[in-house]
């Protein structure tokens, strides 16, 4: 059983203000389009951004570690409460599970004693909406490395998922994912999708998927988590928001 991030019991927080601290200027304006897709659905959230400084721009285990250092999380968490959050998430898949899974539970820990709120990151995102859609096996379509998705296949592993297929990308640098438009996309969760996989999965939140998740789901005909989406999701989750939305895939829809 994937146990909570760190934060408390879920629902023991109440809110409409998610904080996310997101890793550099790749595809952040996933944000603003998530808030406006659940506002037009009615509901009332509010999903701030703070830029948390990247240091090198590169999918490598060296990089992704000091990127997501207390230090470089902790200098945004001042202007996301001034904003109101009531809960922040580092927005971040890599700079997470390279930790590992201990590892990343004592980034959230910190985090959250940094911002006195509930916080986790997108690896514990991905591992809660995994459980949350009773998904046991899932498929790994990943922008990185092979190396670095690996450190994913692990991480997931560790949250009791078993991952029946990865594939890698190879791409290095989050500025370059950034730049991946619909068909790009489509083609990545295609390559990566397995018979057995009871759902796909996108871990980079450097990638656009937000306008993208019907037609994900669509063309692979199965639930398909993608990396802003999960994140949103886990932020509401540690405020005990339970958000529905027909416009962003099974994760979304009412139980």
């Amino acid at each position: 059983m994937v146990e909570a991030a760190t934060g408390g019991t879920e629902g023991e927080s109440a809110g409409d203000t998610v904080g996310f601290l997101y890793p550099g200027y790749s595809a952040e304006d996933d944000y603003p389009r998530l808030e406006g897709i659940l506002g037009a659905g009615g509901a009332g959230v509010r999903l701030p951004l703070v830029h948390t400084d990247i240091g090198e721009d590169a999918h490598r285990v060296d990089a992704l570690l000091e990127m997501g250092s207390a230090a470089r999380l902790g200098a945004g968490v001042g202007e996301l409460k001034a904003r109101g959050a009531q809960a922040v998430v580092w927005a971040c898949t890599s700079a997470s599970f390279v930790f590992g899974w201990d590892g990343a539970h004592e980034q959230v820990r910190e985090l959250s004693e940094t911002a006195g709120l509930p916080a986790s990151s997108t690896s514990f995102a991905f591992a809660h909406a995994v459980r949350a859609l009773g998904a046991e096996q899932v498929a790994i379509a990943a922008t990185y490395p092979e190396d670095v998705a690996d450190h994913f296949r692990a991480f997931l592993k560790a949250a009791g998922a078993e991952v029946v297929a990865m594939r890698g990308s190879g791409i290095i640098t989050a500025a370059e994912v950034g730049t991946w438009g619909r068909e790009e996309v489509l083609h990545l969760a295609r390559a990566g999708d397995h018979p057995d996989a009871q759902a796909v999965l996108l871990p980079d939140t450097a990638l656009h998927t937000a306008a993208w998740i019907p037609d994900l789901e669509e063309a692979l005909g199965k639930p398909v988590l993608t990396a802003n989406q999960v994140t949103v999701w886990e932020g509401l989750r540690l405020l005990g928001q339970d958000v529905s939305s027909d416009r962003l895939g099974e994760l979304f829809r009412p139980a």
